[in-house]
């Protein structure tokens, strides 16, 4: 940390620091500088990143902070640092979506939400680890190491994007992008005690992100406040003429709804628990901070009724058959030929067959090549009806449900996953037990709707456990508005955030 910065400065959510960087009282090189040292005192146990952008994130803070000098107007999270998923495509910076088929790749553009980023002047910190194509539950499937959970460095930090968790939660980065295909935003925000938003499909942008499954992908805010998380999705969201499946409409006031929020007063407001989002399967704990959360709810003056979607039992199956079939025809492009790993064979003719065959074989990972060989099965004559037709049918089943919900109630609720942080390696061998890790998440997906997971407390094995919180399309401004009374109430009855009662990780010196 530089001479004469503040101790706590990697501490502070990205609106405190927002506030400090306005007024002057520290300077965005010192707050990047302090988040550089945090990195790399406490990376060698995370391994939350896959690259660090020092000298860059240092360049654009000095810029920021000279053109503040200037009395230049900035957008307000200027100066505050961040953290990026490595699935997106970042201009002169290795981007490699957790495989070694793009190993050492140096995209030559920027994804849309890094330009937003950079033109606003965020320092970026780095990329950050994620299993193998966004394909996975843990980060376990990284082909360059596990990422760590900080509150217990021997457990998952989630996934696919553990990483960008990982950072956030380890006071690594204030905030932090994530991609959300089926929970991979959501489910590392419960596991790790942040908070993680999936937008409504097509609110921002997907260009420039290395696609697993288009119909589901989407980009969204990792951090530690609510406020953070709006702040952010401010900042990446709207539409975009590059996406073709970019909403062609202004996103709703979300940072006026965290804030409307955070006075704790939801009087008017109904909240619907989804009956078949609990029960059998989900940890005594969870279902407990669950329970909890909806007595403060209730104590904020929501109206609480359960609403019952009955086809959210099939989401799983349905789920495993359109994103398989989706990463098929998506990755069929990493064959050798262009960009990234080629692979040549070790005797006979060099054809083009057999190049792709040696780079595909070594390039990919086991759960990479699972997904794809039941995705192309699915596809392939004579079973694509029966499988991703029929996929495709129980996924407008569900959002049959979402609409009956909503008509109910204004928002919908479920913890966000049903288990605290397994061990690491402990379903690696079992990928039907890792798969269920997102029987919560994968419903919003499929639906294309925005969901929210904050921080509901601690289980009895002294983890943290999720609350997931589901608005309609292009309402999320719902999300942040119940979100941020509910996360006031934590607070006031924990006395602080969550993340104050993680325990402090052994740092190199």
């Amino acid at each position: 940390m530089t001479s004469g910065a503040p101790a706590d400065l990697t501490r502070r959510s990205a609106a405190q620091l927002a506030e400090a960087l306005a007024a002057g009282e520290v300077s965005s090189v010192e707050v990047t500088q302090a988040h550089l040292d945090r990195i790399a005192a406490v990376e060698p146990a995370v391994h939350a990143f896959l690259h660090v952008s020092g000298e860059d994130a240092l360049a654009t803070a000095a810029d920021v902070d000279a053109r503040r000098a200037r009395g230049e107007e900035l957008h307000a999270l200027a100066g505050v640092p961040i953290a990026v998923k490595d699935v997106v495509v970042t201009q002169g910076v290795p981007t490699t979506a957790g495989s070694r088929i793009l190993e050492g790749w140096r995209p030559p553009y920027d994804a849309t939400l890094v330009a937003r980023i950079k033109a606003a002047g965020l320092p970026i910190l780095g990329k950050t680890n994620m299993d193998e194509f966004a394909m996975g539950s843990s980060t376990e499937h990284s082909a360059y190491g596990d990422t760590h959970n900080p509150w217990d460095l021997d457990r998952i930090p989630g996934g696919s994007g553990g990483g960008s968790a990982a950072a956030v939660a380890a006071f690594e980065a204030p905030l932090a992008i994530g991609t959300d295909t089926g929970g991979s935003i959501r489910q590392p925000a419960a596991v790790t005690g942040t908070v993680g938003v999936k937008p409504t499909y097509g609110s921002v942008s997907r260009y420039g992100l290395i696609a697993l499954a288009s119909s589901l992908d989407q980009a969204g805010p990792c951090t530690r406040t609510v406020l953070d998380s709006a702040l952010l999705h401010a900042l990446v969201g709207g539409h975009d003429p590059l996406d073709s499946t970019s909403i062609p409409e202004p996103l709703p006031d979300v940072v006026g709804a965290a804030r409307r929020g955070a006075d704790g007063d939801l009087s008017g407001v109904r909240v619907g628990v989804v009956r078949e989002l609990q029960g059998e399967g989900y940890q005594a704990g969870v279902l407990a901070r669950f329970e909890e959360s909806l007595t403060l709810l209730r104590e904020a003056g929501a109206e609480v009724v359960e609403v019952s979607c009955p086809h959210f039992g099939y989401a799983l199956e349905a789920y495993y058959l359109i994103l398989p079939a989706e990463a098929s025809s998506n990755l069929a492009k990493f064959d050798g030929m262009r960009f990234g790993l080629r692979v040549e064979p070790e005797d006979g003719p060099v054809t083009a067959e057999r190049v792709m065959a040696a780079t595909r074989g070594r390039g990919f990972g086991d759960e990479v090549k699972r997904r794809i060989i039941l995705g192309t099965y699915a596809l392939s004559a004579g079973y694509y009806d029966a499988y991703y037709g029929s996929a495709q049918k129980v996924r407008t089943l569900i959002q049959r449900d979402f609409a009956a919900a909503f008509a109910q109630a204004d928002v919908l609720v479920s913890p966000t996953a049903p288990t605290t942080a397994f061990r690491l390696g402990e379903k690696l061998d079992d990928p039907l037990a890792m798969y269920l890790n997102d029987v919560a998440t994968i419903p919003v997906n499929l639906a294309g709707v925005p969901g929210l997971s904050l921080p509901a407390g601690l289980s009895d094995d002294g983890l943290p456990v999720g609350f997931q919180v589901i608005a309609p399309a292009k309402a999320d401004d719902r999300l942040y508005r119940v979100g941020a009374a509910l996360e006031a109430a934590l607070e006031s009855r924990w006395g602080g955030p969550l993340l104050a009662q993680a325990p402090e990780l052994e740092v190199q010196r």
